[in-house]
């Protein structure tokens, strides 16, 4: 059998470093010109700057908002020992009592998966109730408890001071209609 070729790309070759020319090239060829130092990398623009700020694209600035909003609310839920994800939970529990975990996870946007995970998290420190659906017996129905209800109001108390923040120097009718249109992107983009 022949062994195959050895590639020329490999890492031994890549350690022992460039080929050498013969003598006879290297004399002939011009001396390399000395390097230019290195540059120091350009600093990205901060939060409302340049294409992070009114310049940027739409899209983008959804998402550096989002982020810096749920980074807020992760530092303020820090104190209540709920987790942003626990917490979204909860607060659809709340709005919509009786929801299945696949029904939870829709409405929380998150995986059914990490629902599941929550919920059974939360059933175990006791802020959660899960009942069988009176019709569809298969089917989990889950619901507050009275710690549940006393976490997210806790909870809440943090969430509504970075709403205010959110909201701050804004008309009642520009935040309806920021709120209408926030509404309405993801209405209009969800099976898109």
């Amino acid at each position: 059998m022949r062994k195959a070729p050895a590639l020329t790309n490999s890492r031994a070759s890549r350690k022992a470093g460039p080929a050498r020319r013969p003598k006879s090239q290297s004399k002939t060829q011009p001396k390399s010109q000395p390097k230019s130092q290195p540059k120091t990398a350009a600093r990205p623009p901060s939060p409302g700057e340049g294409k992070r700020g009114e310049d940027g694209h739409l899209a983008y600035l959804l998402r550096q908002a989002q982020a810096a909003a749920r980074l807020s609310l992760d530092r303020a839920l820090v104190a209540t020992g709920l987790t942003h994800p626990q917490f979204v939970v909860l607060t659809m529990l709340k709005a919509y009592p009786g929801l299945s975990g696949a029904d939870c996870a829709r409405v929380a946007l998150l995986t059914p998966q990490t629902v599941n995970v929550i919920l059974g998290n939360l059933e175990r420190d006791g802020a959660v109730r899960r009942t069988p659906h009176p019709v569809h017996g298969r089917v989990l129905q889950w619901s507050l408890t009275r710690r549940g209800l006393a976490l997210l109001a806790t909870a809440r108390r943090q969430a509504t001071a970075i709403e205010r923040r959110l909201a701050r120097g804004l008309k009642r009718s520009e935040l309806a209609t920021i709120r209408r249109w926030l509404a309405h992107i993801a209405a209009d983009l969800h099976g898109a």
